[in-house]
């Protein structure tokens, strides 16, 4: 009696166990327990403790809410002109509802991935090589849409995808690394011819100013000169009027006409006195040696006398003699 008791016990002991171990649930933090009841769903358990019916209800399905990285494997895709590229990439995504995720779709990592290489082909086929270098961020921002609208009824959110390599092929590479060099030596050359067009025209333009200020400096020394002569002109034109003033005043005073007559004296035997000198041969008027009627011509002509003594006094010899 006593050792079938025992066995008794034991059985009892290990059924607990096993009720125990079916009924308490502990959920992990950042995750999500799907519950069903006799195969149909219950409710979704969260972090923490938990105790389900026996024989009853289980946990089917057992979500991480943590975002998920998924490697995307590398592809062949075509490009708007024509060229293979091999495209690799990595997915991120994360459960949002675990009861869509668990009754939307059989696995949703593999949907999704499969998805997101179908998109990349198709986004990779509307640009051209050149173009999904400088693209990426336009190409997943693009994949990451199409992936979103498409996952949404999963209960699944896409967050980002990121292109990790684009691979052309070699030849390919080749010609592009001969047409970034081409197009380097091309950058240079222009560079250089500009540097020259740029010398050139400093040049010209030095040039131009140098001509404008030395006609500029021309022009006004041409002014000045022409000013100081004016005023060199002026001056002498005022002295001059001012000597003749000074002569015709000193004439009216007491003593003016014999100093008057005794320098008309002195100029003509001087201004005669050269004629004789510049030639051997020279023809004068008959009264020229009559220095008295010359004295009374200019005596004459300073006291305003009348015309008809000038002339008389002018006229010359009609007999020239020859000295």
């Amino acid at each position: 009696m006593e050792s079938a008791t025992f066995w008794v016990a034991i059985t009892v002991a290990v059924i607990a166990v096993i009720i125990l171990a079916k009924t308490a649930v502990i959920v992990p933090q950042q995750s999500a327990y799907v519950v069903e009841n006799l195969g149909k769903y219950s409710r979704t358990l969260k972090a923490g403790f938990h105790i389900l019916i026996p024989f009853i209800e289980k946990a089917a399905y057992k979500h991480s809410l943590k975002e998920l990285a998924i490697d995307i494997d590398e592809q062949i895709c075509i490009t708007k002109d024509n060229v293979q590229v091999g495209v690799d990439g990595v997915l991120y995504l994360q459960v949002l509802d675990p009861e869509r995720a668990s009754y939307g779709i059989t696995d949703y990592v593999f949907a999704i991935s499969q998805l997101a290489q179908t998109t990349l082909r198709s986004e990779i086929g509307k640009i051209d090589l050149d173009r999904t270098f400088e693209e990426r961020g336009a190409i997943n921002a693009n994949v990451v849409s199409e992936l979103d609208k498409a996952s949404n009824p999963w209960g699944v959110k896409v967050l980002r995808y990121e292109i990790k390599n684009i691979n052309p092929p070699s030849d390919v590479l080749g010609a592009m690394e001969k047409q970034m060099r081409a197009e380097r030596e091309k950058r240079a050359v222009v560079l250089t011819s500009e540097g020259e067009r740029d010398a050139k025209i400093n040049e010209a333009e030095g040039e131009k100013q140098r001509v404008i200020k030395e006609s500029e400096a021309a022009k006004q020394q041409q002014i000045n000169e022409a000013q100081g002569q004016a005023a060199a002109i002026l001056a002498v034109a005022n002295a001059t009027a001012e000597g003749l003033r000074e002569v015709a005043s000193a004439v009216t005073h007491k003593g003016g006409q014999d100093a008057m007559r005794l320098r008309i004296a002195e100029d003509y035997v001087e201004q005669f006195g050269k004629m004789a000198h510049s030639s051997n041969t020279l023809v004068v008027p008959a009264n020229v040696g009559d220095i008295s009627s010359m004295i009374a011509l200019a005596t004459s002509i300073v006291k305003g006398g009348s015309d008809q003594d000038a002339q008389a006094l002018e006229e010359p010899d009609p007999q020239p003699r020859e000295s």
